[in-house]
Protein backbone atom coordinates (compact mmCIF):
# COMPACT_ATOMS: atom_id res chain seq x y z
CA UNK A 1 0.00 0.00 0.00
CA UNK A 2 2.67 2.42 0.86
CA UNK A 3 4.88 1.49 -2.25
CA UNK A 4 1.97 2.23 -4.56
CA UNK A 5 1.42 5.24 -3.28
CA UNK A 6 5.32 6.34 -3.82
CA UNK A 7 5.41 4.69 -7.33
CA UNK A 8 2.24 6.60 -8.51
CA UNK A 9 4.63 9.50 -9.55
CA UNK A 10 5.73 6.90 -11.84
CA UNK A 11 4.36 8.35 -14.81
CA UNK A 12 5.74 11.50 -14.38
CA UNK A 13 9.59 10.03 -13.16
CA UNK A 14 9.44 7.64 -16.41
CA UNK A 15 8.75 10.37 -18.95
CA UNK A 16 12.32 11.43 -18.36
CA UNK A 17 14.55 8.56 -17.31
CA UNK A 18 14.66 6.77 -20.44
CA UNK A 19 16.09 10.19 -21.92
CA UNK A 20 18.59 10.73 -19.12
CA UNK A 21 19.72 7.20 -19.43
CA UNK A 22 20.25 7.30 -22.96
CA UNK A 23 22.11 10.79 -22.47
CA UNK A 24 23.96 9.42 -19.62
CA UNK A 25 25.19 6.06 -21.97
CA UNK A 26 26.50 8.69 -24.98
CA UNK A 27 28.65 10.83 -22.29
CA UNK A 28 30.74 8.05 -19.87
CA UNK A 29 33.27 9.34 -17.93
CA UNK A 30 36.01 7.22 -16.01
CA UNK A 31 36.57 6.78 -12.62
CA UNK A 32 36.94 9.90 -10.23
CA UNK A 33 36.55 12.31 -13.61
CA UNK A 34 32.89 12.04 -13.26
CA UNK A 35 32.37 15.77 -13.32
CA UNK A 36 29.48 16.27 -15.78
CA UNK A 37 27.79 13.34 -14.38
CA UNK A 38 28.09 14.81 -10.85
CA UNK A 39 26.71 17.96 -12.50
CA UNK A 40 23.29 16.26 -14.07
CA UNK A 41 23.07 14.59 -10.86
CA UNK A 42 23.20 17.48 -8.55
CA UNK A 43 20.96 19.41 -10.46
CA UNK A 44 17.97 16.87 -10.66
CA UNK A 45 18.58 16.34 -6.90
CA UNK A 46 18.61 19.56 -6.29
CA UNK A 47 15.32 20.59 -8.34
CA UNK A 48 13.39 17.28 -6.52
CA UNK A 49 14.38 19.11 -2.95
CA UNK A 50 17.08 17.91 -1.96
CA UNK A 51 19.98 19.28 0.18
CA UNK A 52 23.24 18.32 -1.71
CA UNK A 53 26.63 17.76 -0.97
CA UNK A 54 29.55 17.32 -3.03
CA UNK A 55 31.97 14.63 -1.26
CA UNK A 56 34.71 12.87 -2.33
CA UNK A 57 34.13 13.31 -6.06
CA UNK A 58 30.51 12.17 -5.83
CA UNK A 59 27.16 13.68 -4.82
CA UNK A 60 24.75 12.40 -1.82
CA UNK A 61 21.53 14.49 -1.85
CA UNK A 62 19.75 14.08 1.99
CA UNK A 63 15.78 14.19 1.68
CA UNK A 64 14.44 14.87 5.87
CA UNK A 65 10.58 13.80 6.06
CA UNK A 66 9.91 13.72 9.85
CA UNK A 67 10.80 11.42 12.29
CA UNK A 68 11.94 8.03 11.64
CA UNK A 69 14.54 6.17 10.39
CA UNK A 70 17.61 7.14 7.85
CA UNK A 71 17.77 5.07 4.68
CA UNK A 72 20.78 5.49 2.33
CA UNK A 73 20.73 4.12 -0.77
CA UNK A 74 23.77 4.10 -3.10
CA UNK A 75 24.39 4.15 -6.90
CA UNK A 76 27.64 4.03 -8.43
CA UNK A 77 28.43 6.72 -11.32
CA UNK A 78 31.60 5.93 -13.13
CA UNK A 79 32.40 3.51 -16.98
CA UNK A 80 34.86 1.80 -18.30
CA UNK A 81 37.59 2.24 -20.41
CA UNK A 82 35.83 -0.05 -22.74
CA UNK A 83 35.43 1.21 -26.50
CA UNK A 84 31.57 0.18 -26.97
CA UNK A 85 30.52 -2.02 -29.74
CA UNK A 86 26.89 -2.58 -29.48
CA UNK A 87 25.59 -0.90 -32.68
CA UNK A 88 23.06 1.64 -30.75
CA UNK A 89 21.74 4.60 -31.81
CA UNK A 90 22.61 5.87 -28.36
CA UNK A 91 26.19 4.32 -28.13
CA UNK A 92 28.99 6.27 -26.29
CA UNK A 93 30.09 9.00 -28.07
CA UNK A 94 33.65 9.19 -26.15
CA UNK A 95 36.03 6.97 -27.59
CA UNK A 96 37.50 4.32 -25.78
CA UNK A 97 34.87 4.86 -23.11
CA UNK A 98 31.74 3.24 -22.51
CA UNK A 99 29.32 2.69 -19.62
CA UNK A 100 29.56 -1.92 -20.41
CA UNK A 101 29.01 -2.29 -16.76
CA UNK A 102 25.14 -0.48 -16.18
CA UNK A 103 26.21 2.10 -14.17
CA UNK A 104 23.94 4.50 -16.49
CA UNK A 105 20.97 2.53 -15.23
CA UNK A 106 21.93 2.73 -11.77
CA UNK A 107 21.75 6.51 -11.73
CA UNK A 108 18.93 6.44 -13.50
CA UNK A 109 17.05 4.33 -11.27
CA UNK A 110 18.10 5.85 -8.01
CA UNK A 111 17.47 9.38 -9.52
CA UNK A 112 13.73 8.11 -10.05
CA UNK A 113 13.62 6.83 -6.91
CA UNK A 114 14.76 9.93 -5.29
CA UNK A 115 11.84 11.93 -7.33
CA UNK A 116 9.64 9.13 -6.43
CA UNK A 117 10.07 9.73 -2.40
CA UNK A 118 9.96 13.60 -2.83
CA UNK A 119 6.94 13.38 -4.60
CA UNK A 120 4.93 11.32 -1.96
CA UNK A 121 6.02 12.47 1.18
CA UNK A 122 2.82 11.52 2.95
CA UNK A 123 4.02 7.64 2.36
CA UNK A 124 6.55 7.49 4.28
CA UNK A 125 8.75 9.06 7.12
CA UNK A 126 12.47 9.83 8.08
CA UNK A 127 15.39 10.64 6.13
CA UNK A 128 16.35 9.46 2.61
CA UNK A 129 19.75 9.76 1.44
CA UNK A 130 20.75 9.37 -2.32
CA UNK A 131 24.53 8.64 -2.42
CA UNK A 132 25.98 8.88 -5.52
CA UNK A 133 29.48 7.64 -5.72
CA UNK A 134 32.21 7.84 -7.71
CA UNK A 135 35.12 5.66 -9.03
CA UNK A 136 33.67 2.28 -8.00
CA UNK A 137 35.42 0.31 -10.71
CA UNK A 138 39.13 1.35 -9.50
CA UNK A 139 38.04 0.90 -6.05
CA UNK A 140 38.58 4.44 -4.97
CA UNK A 141 35.20 5.98 -4.81
CA UNK A 142 33.68 4.86 -1.71
CA UNK A 143 37.27 5.58 0.28
CA UNK A 144 37.38 9.05 -0.81
CA UNK A 145 33.73 9.90 -0.16
CA UNK A 146 34.49 8.51 3.30
CA UNK A 147 37.89 10.09 3.25
CA UNK A 148 36.10 13.44 2.80
CA UNK A 149 33.61 13.68 5.55
CA UNK A 150 30.98 11.83 4.78
CA UNK A 151 30.40 10.19 8.15
CA UNK A 152 30.00 13.75 9.53
CA UNK A 153 28.65 15.45 6.69
CA UNK A 154 25.11 13.26 6.44
CA UNK A 155 22.73 11.82 9.31
CA UNK A 156 23.87 8.25 10.39
CA UNK A 157 21.64 5.56 8.24
CA UNK A 158 20.22 2.70 9.74
CA UNK A 159 20.56 1.01 6.60
CA UNK A 160 22.53 0.87 3.35
CA UNK A 161 21.29 -0.16 0.23
CA UNK A 162 22.20 -1.11 -3.47
CA UNK A 163 21.78 -3.06 -6.63
CA UNK A 164 23.76 -4.14 -9.80
CA UNK A 165 22.70 -4.48 -13.29
CA UNK A 166 23.15 -8.19 -13.78
CA UNK A 167 22.67 -10.97 -16.74
CA UNK A 168 20.49 -12.80 -14.57
CA UNK A 169 17.66 -13.04 -13.42
CA UNK A 170 15.75 -11.86 -16.62
CA UNK A 171 15.17 -8.15 -16.87
CA UNK A 172 11.92 -7.11 -14.57
CA UNK A 173 13.02 -9.63 -11.87
CA UNK A 174 15.23 -9.22 -8.68
CA UNK A 175 17.45 -11.52 -6.91
CA UNK A 176 18.48 -11.41 -2.99
CA UNK A 177 20.75 -13.17 -1.01
CA UNK A 178 22.26 -13.03 2.69
CA UNK A 179 25.92 -13.72 2.68
CA UNK A 180 28.61 -12.61 0.81
CA UNK A 181 27.57 -12.15 -2.53
CA UNK A 182 30.24 -10.65 -4.52
CA UNK A 183 34.15 -11.78 -3.59
CA UNK A 184 36.83 -9.50 -1.99
CA UNK A 185 39.34 -8.50 -4.76
CA UNK A 186 43.02 -8.02 -4.56
CA UNK A 187 45.18 -6.49 -7.42
CA UNK A 188 49.09 -6.96 -6.97
CA UNK A 189 51.88 -5.60 -8.75
CA UNK A 190 55.15 -8.48 -8.26
CA UNK A 191 58.35 -7.23 -9.98
CA UNK A 192 60.84 -9.77 -9.91
CA UNK A 193 64.39 -9.01 -10.66
CA UNK A 194 67.38 -10.64 -12.88
CA UNK A 195 70.92 -9.78 -13.68
CA UNK A 196 70.94 -8.29 -17.66
CA UNK A 197 72.96 -10.06 -20.31
CA UNK A 198 73.14 -10.88 -23.93
CA UNK A 199 70.84 -13.33 -25.16
CA UNK A 200 73.84 -15.47 -26.33
CA UNK A 201 75.74 -15.30 -22.86
CA UNK A 202 72.57 -16.41 -20.21
CA UNK A 203 75.16 -18.23 -17.99
CA UNK A 204 76.47 -14.66 -17.42
CA UNK A 205 72.89 -13.16 -16.21
CA UNK A 206 69.86 -14.16 -13.98
CA UNK A 207 66.77 -14.33 -16.60
CA UNK A 208 63.85 -13.03 -15.14
CA UNK A 209 61.87 -14.57 -17.42
CA UNK A 210 62.45 -17.76 -17.00
CA UNK A 211 61.66 -16.87 -13.02
CA UNK A 212 58.31 -15.10 -14.17
CA UNK A 213 57.38 -18.37 -16.21
CA UNK A 214 58.09 -20.34 -12.78
CA UNK A 215 56.03 -18.38 -10.54
CA UNK A 216 53.28 -18.39 -13.02
CA UNK A 217 53.32 -22.10 -13.32
CA UNK A 218 54.01 -22.62 -9.04
CA UNK A 219 50.42 -20.20 -8.90
CA UNK A 220 48.57 -22.59 -10.57
CA UNK A 221 49.07 -24.82 -7.70
CA UNK A 222 47.43 -22.79 -5.02
CA UNK A 223 43.92 -22.99 -4.98
CA UNK A 224 44.36 -26.29 -6.42
CA UNK A 225 46.80 -27.38 -3.42
CA UNK A 226 46.14 -24.62 -0.65
CA UNK A 227 42.55 -23.72 -0.08
CA UNK A 228 39.99 -26.57 1.15
CA UNK A 229 37.78 -27.47 -1.87
CA UNK A 230 34.86 -26.37 -0.46
CA UNK A 231 35.93 -22.77 -0.41
CA UNK A 232 36.14 -20.48 -3.23
CA UNK A 233 39.41 -19.29 -4.62
CA UNK A 234 41.02 -17.16 -7.68
CA UNK A 235 44.40 -16.55 -8.74
CA UNK A 236 44.81 -15.04 -11.86
CA UNK A 237 48.19 -13.45 -14.02
CA UNK A 238 46.98 -11.42 -15.92
CA UNK A 239 49.86 -9.64 -17.38
CA UNK A 240 53.42 -10.89 -17.56
CA UNK A 241 56.04 -7.91 -19.15
CA UNK A 242 59.52 -8.21 -19.77
CA UNK A 243 62.28 -7.48 -22.28
CA UNK A 244 62.28 -5.58 -25.38
CA UNK A 245 64.17 -7.51 -28.06
CA UNK A 246 64.69 -11.64 -28.32
CA UNK A 247 68.89 -11.02 -27.79
CA UNK A 248 68.62 -8.98 -24.53
CA UNK A 249 68.35 -10.71 -21.25
CA UNK A 250 66.74 -8.01 -19.49
CA UNK A 251 66.98 -7.47 -15.74
CA UNK A 252 63.49 -7.41 -14.49
CA UNK A 253 59.66 -8.91 -14.88
CA UNK A 254 56.40 -7.46 -13.95
CA UNK A 255 53.45 -9.52 -13.06
CA UNK A 256 49.70 -8.67 -12.75
CA UNK A 257 48.22 -10.60 -10.35
CA UNK A 258 44.77 -10.78 -9.39
CA UNK A 259 42.85 -12.79 -6.24
CA UNK A 260 39.53 -13.18 -5.58
CA UNK A 261 37.71 -15.06 -2.45
CA UNK A 262 34.27 -14.91 -0.28
CA UNK A 263 36.00 -15.10 2.81
CA UNK A 264 38.77 -13.24 4.25
CA UNK A 265 40.41 -15.43 5.60
CA UNK A 266 40.89 -17.62 2.31
CA UNK A 267 42.16 -14.30 0.76
CA UNK A 268 45.05 -14.23 3.40
CA UNK A 269 45.96 -17.39 2.49
CA UNK A 270 45.72 -16.78 -1.13
CA UNK A 271 47.87 -13.73 -0.60
CA UNK A 272 50.57 -15.33 1.57
CA UNK A 273 51.22 -18.05 -0.74
CA UNK A 274 51.81 -15.71 -2.90
CA UNK A 275 54.77 -14.03 -1.55
CA UNK A 276 55.78 -17.26 -0.39
CA UNK A 277 56.00 -18.49 -4.01
CA UNK A 278 58.04 -15.45 -5.44
CA UNK A 279 60.43 -15.28 -2.90
CA UNK A 280 60.98 -18.69 -3.16
CA UNK A 281 61.26 -18.97 -6.63
CA UNK A 282 63.34 -15.20 -6.62
CA UNK A 283 65.72 -16.74 -4.11
CA UNK A 284 66.17 -20.43 -6.60
CA UNK A 285 66.86 -18.52 -9.31
CA UNK A 286 69.13 -16.22 -7.81
CA UNK A 287 67.26 -13.20 -8.27
CA UNK A 288 69.85 -10.41 -7.38
CA UNK A 289 67.65 -8.62 -5.20
CA UNK A 290 64.09 -8.92 -3.03
CA UNK A 291 61.22 -8.87 -5.39
CA UNK A 292 58.58 -6.11 -4.77
CA UNK A 293 54.74 -6.43 -4.20
CA UNK A 294 52.27 -3.18 -4.92
CA UNK A 295 48.62 -3.91 -3.90
CA UNK A 296 46.29 -1.70 -5.77
CA UNK A 297 42.00 -1.98 -6.88
CA UNK A 298 41.39 -3.32 -3.84
CA UNK A 299 37.97 -4.53 -2.92
CA UNK A 300 36.20 -5.26 0.20
CA UNK A 301 34.20 -8.45 0.69
CA UNK A 302 30.21 -7.94 -0.50
CA UNK A 303 28.57 -10.05 2.26
CA UNK A 304 24.92 -9.37 3.01
CA UNK A 305 24.09 -9.13 6.59
CA UNK A 306 20.69 -11.59 7.26
CA UNK A 307 18.00 -9.10 8.58
CA UNK A 308 18.08 -6.47 6.15
CA UNK A 309 18.22 -8.57 3.67
CA UNK A 310 15.09 -10.46 4.83
CA UNK A 311 13.46 -7.37 5.15
CA UNK A 312 14.13 -6.15 1.48
CA UNK A 313 13.56 -9.95 0.29
CA UNK A 314 10.30 -9.77 2.27
CA UNK A 315 9.11 -6.38 0.64
CA UNK A 316 10.06 -7.45 -2.94
CA UNK A 317 7.90 -10.48 -2.90
CA UNK A 318 4.93 -7.94 -1.70
CA UNK A 319 5.69 -5.44 -4.46
CA UNK A 320 6.59 -7.57 -7.43
CA UNK A 321 5.29 -11.16 -6.14
CA UNK A 322 7.52 -14.26 -5.34
CA UNK A 323 8.18 -15.08 -9.37
CA UNK A 324 9.64 -12.15 -10.00
CA UNK A 325 12.13 -12.41 -6.51
CA UNK A 326 14.97 -14.79 -7.18
CA UNK A 327 18.13 -16.11 -4.96
CA UNK A 328 20.77 -14.47 -5.70
CA UNK A 329 24.23 -16.51 -6.84
CA UNK A 330 27.92 -15.78 -5.75
CA UNK A 331 29.20 -13.72 -8.15
CA UNK A 332 33.21 -13.78 -8.11
CA UNK A 333 33.39 -10.27 -9.30
CA UNK A 334 33.64 -7.05 -6.32
CA UNK A 335 32.60 -4.07 -5.20
CA UNK A 336 33.42 -1.06 -3.16
CA UNK A 337 30.24 -0.14 -1.56
CA UNK A 338 30.24 -1.78 1.18
CA UNK A 339 33.23 0.16 2.73
CA UNK A 340 30.68 3.37 3.23
CA UNK A 341 28.46 1.06 5.42
CA UNK A 342 31.15 -0.68 7.14
CA UNK A 343 32.78 2.97 7.75
CA UNK A 344 29.18 3.93 9.80
CA UNK A 345 29.44 0.60 11.18
CA UNK A 346 25.72 -0.03 10.09
CA UNK A 347 24.11 -3.20 8.27
CA UNK A 348 23.78 -3.49 4.53
CA UNK A 349 21.98 -5.45 1.58
CA UNK A 350 22.99 -5.29 -1.94
CA UNK A 351 20.68 -7.20 -4.79
CA UNK A 352 20.84 -8.20 -8.36
CA UNK A 353 18.71 -6.38 -11.12
CA UNK A 354 17.65 -8.12 -14.16
CA UNK A 355 19.30 -6.78 -17.67
CA UNK A 356 18.16 -8.61 -20.04
CA UNK A 357 14.79 -9.71 -21.99
CA UNK A 358 13.95 -13.55 -22.58
CA UNK A 359 15.05 -13.95 -26.58
CA UNK A 360 17.86 -11.10 -26.55
CA UNK A 361 21.77 -11.94 -26.54
CA UNK A 362 22.60 -12.05 -23.08
CA UNK A 363 26.15 -10.18 -22.94
CA UNK A 364 28.29 -10.15 -19.81
CA UNK A 365 28.89 -6.91 -18.05
CA UNK A 366 32.62 -5.15 -18.72
CA UNK A 367 32.08 -6.43 -22.30
CA UNK A 368 32.16 -3.97 -25.22
CA UNK A 369 28.45 -5.29 -26.07
CA UNK A 370 26.86 -5.43 -23.26
CA UNK A 371 23.61 -3.38 -23.44
CA UNK A 372 20.81 -4.75 -21.03
CA UNK A 373 17.23 -3.93 -22.11
CA UNK A 374 15.66 -0.19 -20.99
CA UNK A 375 12.44 -1.27 -20.15
CA UNK A 376 11.46 -3.24 -17.78
CA UNK A 377 15.49 -2.75 -16.37
CA UNK A 378 14.71 1.34 -15.49
CA UNK A 379 11.13 0.82 -13.92
CA UNK A 380 11.87 -2.49 -12.02
CA UNK A 381 15.39 -0.82 -10.62
CA UNK A 382 13.24 1.92 -9.57
CA UNK A 383 10.62 0.37 -7.90
CA UNK A 384 13.13 -1.59 -6.17
CA UNK A 385 14.55 1.07 -4.34
CA UNK A 386 11.67 2.90 -3.60
CA UNK A 387 10.18 -0.70 -2.36
CA UNK A 388 13.51 -1.53 -0.57
CA UNK A 389 13.63 1.93 1.43
CA UNK A 390 9.70 2.20 2.45
CA UNK A 391 10.29 -1.19 4.11
CA UNK A 392 12.42 1.10 6.93
CA UNK A 393 10.62 4.45 5.98
CA UNK A 394 7.04 3.44 4.51
CA UNK A 395 4.03 4.38 7.02
CA UNK A 396 1.61 1.54 7.78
Amino acid sequence: MTASAALAGMARTSAWQEDLYTHLHEQPELSMQEVKTAAEITRRLESFGYAVHQIGGGVVGVLANGPGRTVLFRADIDALPVTENTGLAYSSKVDGVSHACGHDAHITCALGAAECLSLAPESWSGTYVALFQPGEETAQGAAAMVSDGLLTAIPKPDVALAQHVLTAPEAGHVSTAAGPVLSAGDSIKVTVFGKGSHGSMPHLGVDPVVLAASIITRLQGVVAREIAPSDFGVVTVGSVQAGTKSNIITDRATLLVNVRAYDMAVRDVLIAAIERIVRGECATSGSPQEPTFEYYDQYPLTSNHVAPTDVVTEAFRRHFGAERVHPMAQIPASEDFSRIPDAFGIPYTYWGLGGFTPGMPVVANHNPGFAPAIQPTLRTGTEAAVVAALAYLGKE
